[in-house]
């Protein structure tokens, strides 16, 4: 039998050749973006209850009522933004399935879909599918958006853009000038949004997260999405959300329905109540981060890496070009093996990789862990 395949080009995930390798080498994971310490006790707690109160049963399609509210009233709280919980907040199973849905309640085929490379590795496959095809802008050196070359690639096609900030894989944050750039380029069509937030509360340096629910003319046009499983370091758990105007999230409900069609209901009770009895927690996850950020980047300052540190996300970029010219995906791989510290290449991130040398490596890890891998990065 011989299958046409609808993703072609596509194998396994960076992310999970990087883990298996890491964990078949006993090296230090700093690829993948996962933390390897534990979510919040009191979280944990929350879903046993949940579990033991008999909170085990099919929830409603779109989320639990509590939950829901929650979303919106920290949309409001921090963003200015009403949002109505019934018909504009939706659960998910994790922000990659609410970044599909939102591509497949949008994209028609035929339909182009602008992304800004280096992105993360869903987005084209989920164009894909729903027959759209990607036109791919990179971005600058230093990982800022082009907007001038962003509005050249607009089309009497262009259906969607995809953007993300904070970004992975640079870290890097939208500051208002991104705003008005993406405004200028929604002025040219009929163009709608899936805005990529799920590093929405780690930000550092005093910066603040330009989230698009924060203007009502871009969120008229947007479906923002963010992850708990980043904000309350529980990745796997896999429960996300999409905020989005009433009409866009009705589109985005009917392909919801037939991909998951729920989130695990202890899961969503204890964030619920998490969340209305810790709301510090989100409020306090830039500091947390940041101090793990910090302590990384001073350890590696003796090192013969190149850096700045990272704006956002829990990702630290490395340039390597004073340690060897390496292509970035063996190099990640033999060091991985040698060095015993596993990476991401961000070649990998981008259709046409410019000439970089640079990897990608996650401080959510324990202190102690953080200080093992500078160690040995600092003898490369």
């Amino acid at each position: 039998m011989t299958i046409q395949s609808k993703l072609p080009t596509v194998g396994t995930t960076i992310f999970t050749i990087m883990s298996k390798l890491a964990a078949d080498e006993g090296a230090i994971n700093l690829s993948q973006g996962y933390p390897d310490f534990n979510g919040p006790p009191r979280l944990l707690e929350l879903v046993t209850e949940s579990m033991h109160a008999g909170l085990n049963q099919y929830p409603p399609m779109t989320g639990i009522e509590p939950l829901r509210e929650g979303i919106a009233g920290k949309v409001a709280e921090l963003y200015g933004t009403v949002v109505d919980p019934v018909d504009e907040v939706t659960v998910t199973s994790g922000a990659t399935e609410a970044l599909f849905c939102a591509v497949h309640a949008i994209v028609r085929p035929g339909d182009e879909v602008i992304v800004f490379d280096p992105c993360y590795d869903s987005y084209e496959p989920a164009v894909t599918l729903a027959g759209g095809h990607c036109v791919h802008v990179p971005m600058t050196s230093d990982f800022a958006i082009d907007w001038q070359r962003a509005r050249e690639a607009v089309t009497s096609k262009t259906r969607l853009v995809m953007v993300n900030s904070p970004h992975n894989p640079s870290g890097s944050v939208w500051t208002r000038d991104d705003i008005d750039g993406l405004r200028s380029l929604l002025a040219l069509g009929d163009i709608y949004v899936v805005a990529d937030e799920v590093y929405e509360h780690i930000v550092f340096d005093g910066r603040a997260h330009e989230s698009l629910t924060r203007y009502p003319e871009i969120w008229a046009k947007s479906f923002v999405v963010s992850s708990f499983g980043k904000t309350y370091h529980v990745t796997g758990w896999k429960v996300g959300y999409a905020v989005a105007p009433r009409e866009l999230t009705r589109e985005f409900r009917k392909v919801h329905q037939f991909v998951t069609f729920t989130t695990p209901t202890p899961l969503q009770h204890a964030l619920a109540r998490f969340l209305d009895e810790y709301p510090d927690h989100h409020r306090e996850l830039g500091a947390f981060y940041q101090a793990k950020r910090d302590l990384f980047v001073d350890l590696l300052r003796p090192s013969r890496f190149a850096f700045s540190p990272s704006a956002g996300t829990f990702f630290q970029l490395l340039d390597f070009s004073a340690i060897t010219n390496e292509e970035d995906e063996a190099l990640a791989r033999r060091w991985t093996k040698e060095a015993k510290v596993a990476s991401i290449p961000i070649s990998l991130f981008y259709v046409e990789p410019p000439k970089q040398n640079i990897l990608r490596f996650c401080f959510a890890k324990d202190d102690a862990t953080l200080r093992q891998a500078a160690e040995v990065l600092c003898q490369l």
